[in-house]
């Protein structure tokens, strides 16, 4: 499986996502080409997508700079439903995870809601640790 880092945001990444997003939130707007144009021109984003022959999964991993050192979180893990069990987002966590050992990160962090109980599974199963800190999210 071969895993790409998005490096322009060109009609088949926008029309993943209008694909692919809802899967995940269905109320979450869909990004437009600017709004992934953005995102993609930063240097600390890394957006990661698994084709066959279309994208059929993403992960977007953040590395930013806290006092306690270099920091990576990973958001927005979709993998198409049609393309589930294959080990997609297992592949794209652990490419995620070399990105932020490579780059010297302490820590990673995600977050995943509740009823995303494979997903949760494939996290503990690569290493991550469940620490039963609460997430908090103001909207504005």
């Amino acid at each position: 499986m071969q895993i790409e880092r998005a490096t322009q945001a060109d009609d088949p990444l926008v029309a993943a996502f209008a694909r692919l997003l809802p899967q995940l939130n269905p109320n979450a707007p869909l990004p437009g080409r600017d709004d992934l144009a953005l995102m993609l021109a930063s240097p600390s984003t890394y957006l990661l997508m698994v084709r066959d022959p279309d994208i059929v999964g993403t992960l977007t991993l953040t590395l930013f700079r806290t006092p306690v050192g270099l920091q990576g979180r990973i958001n927005t893990v979709i993998v198409d439903a049609a393309a589930r069990g294959r080990g997609i987002g297992e592949a794209l966590t652990r490419e995620a995870m070399r990105i932020s050992r490579d780059a010297g990160v302490r820590r990673i962090t995600l977050s995943s809601r509740l009823d995303r109980e494979p997903a949760h599974r494939m996290y503990l199963r690569v290493g991550f640790e469940l620490t039963g800190s609460r997430q908090f999210h103001l909207t504005l």
